[in-house]
């Protein structure tokens, strides 16, 4: 009975996590983790949150407890990476992340006594790389994805450089950032562990603004400043990583500095490249045949088997090699012009621009569209949301295509909603 009652507590801790688009797939692995990051009690707390940032005086009312025992409760999650804790005015108010990007690279980011890092390890290894369901899920379901590559500005010709936007530039987001943090790299840490790691900088993965602030605070990150910020996308550069960042245009919470063998995002743009689980960047190599060597530089160097070598037809040659780009898995990054020794690999703009999502909201609502679980964002708690919230989620809905609005709609049966719409296309 007692096991039952722990597997009932992380039962519904899963149900609430997948109450939001970046859900966890269930599964015997998936429980063995959170036993290991939740107390039987805390799991049961957790799946009573909402989905919505709330205070401790919400948390006590809905865990039916003072605030001051909530915001122990609250502050003790938030210390170990399970909570965001967001200042706001000189309060507090706290969120439960998804488990990637979130509470399970945070279990990594730095090295702890609490907790056994190498079964965590071991877990997220079987969870993650062996079996598919949950990269499968986050990774290359629908059409709206958890993160975009960044382009290497450095390959970028001066000409072209006019027609890369702010948000595109990993740069403008380490300048613009409120607060900035750096902490060890999830993946590298976990294939640390298994024996599997490349040679990699660990301390390279940075976060940002309100996520960056709270990890600061708990001693999960270090701050650093703009200038250290640069410093380490420059050593991210001249170590052929790529940057893998928030798939938003404002406010970006982290960018990863990635290799092709440890990371998720990588491990997934190959293991499901006809699915595109990674947004590219608006830019695609231009291989110059004439003048390639077929060294194989830029083969080697691709994290996601995108550069073939391939016969050059030289009937004069006939084992001759050229560098072929298949565009289709193309992260448009850069790495490959970055190591042609010849010049002959360029970025030229792709000739349709990639969208992102504007902000954390916009892509919440329209990975929830295309996933099927919309009315878990609009029913928080099976309580209608605030008159304001409920219109910034509306005011999202009505900028999607009217596709995807058809399916919100359907999904909400709500005739307001669905009035709006028709409103809106006249």
């Amino acid at each position: 009975m007692a096991h039952n009652a722990t597997r009932s507590g992380y039962s519904q801790l899963v149900d609430r996590l997948n109450r939001f688009p970046q859900g966890a797939s269930p599964s015997k692995l998936l429980f063995s983790i959170l036993e290991m990051l939740f107390s039987e009690k805390e799991a049961s707390l957790v799946s009573l949150l909402p989905i919505k940032p709330f205070t401790a005086e919400k948390a006590g009312r809905v865990w039916k407890m003072a605030p001051a025992a909530a915001q122990r409760i609250l502050d003790n999650l938030a210390g170990r990476g399970i909570l965001v804790d967001i200042e706001r005015d000189g309060q507090y108010w706290y969120v439960l992340p998804p488990p990637m990007a979130g509470f399970f690279e945070f279990s990594m980011m730095r090295i702890r006594n609490d907790i056994d890092q190498k079964i965590l390890s071991d877990l997220f290894y079987q969870y993650l790389n062996v079996e598919e369901d949950f990269i499968r899920n986050l990774f290359a379901t629908g059409e709206t994805r958890l993160g975009r590559a960044f382009v290497h500005e450095e390959v970028i010709s001066d000409e072209d450089a006019l027609r890369v936007l702010d948000y595109e530039r990993a740069t403008e987001v380490i300048r613009t950032a409120s607060h900035r943090a750096v902490g060890i790299c999830y993946c590298r840490h976990k294939m640390q562990h298994e024996g599997r790691a490349c040679n990699a900088p660990m301390d390279i993965c940075m976060t940002f603004n309100t996520v960056a602030a709270s990890l600061i605070r708990h001693g999960i990150a270090r701050a650093i400043d703009t200038e250290e910020g640069m410093d380490l996308l420059h050593e991210a550069y001249e170590n052929n990583l790529v940057q893998f960042g928030e798939n938003v245009r404002e406010r970006v919470n982290f960018i990863c500095n990635c290799c092709g063998c440890c990371c998720e995002a990588m491990i997934a743009a190959r293991r499901f490249a006809i699915l595109k689980p990674v947004h590219t960047t608006n830019f695609i190599p231009e291989v110059e045949g004439a003048g390639c060597t077929g060294c194989g530089a830029c083969v080697s160097i691709c994290p996601v088997e995108a550069m073939t070598l391939v016969s050059s037809n030289n009937p004069l040659k006939p084992k001759e090699k050229i560098a072929r780009l298949d565009e289709e898995r193309c992260l448009g990054c850069g790495l490959c012009a970055r190591v042609c020794t010849r010049g002959n690999i360029s970025l030229k703009p792709r000739s349709v621009r990639v969208i992102t999502p504007v902000n954390g909201t916009h892509r919440a609502v329209v990975m929830a569209v295309e996933r099927g679980n919309l009315q878990d964002l609009i029913f928080d708690n099976r309580v209608l949301l605030s008159h304001r919230a409920l219109a910034a989620v509306l005011g999202v809905i009505l900028k999607l295509p009217p596709v995807k609005q058809v399916l919100a709609g359907r999904m909400l049966r709500s005739r307001y909603l669905e009035n709006l719409i028709e409103h809106m296309q006249y």
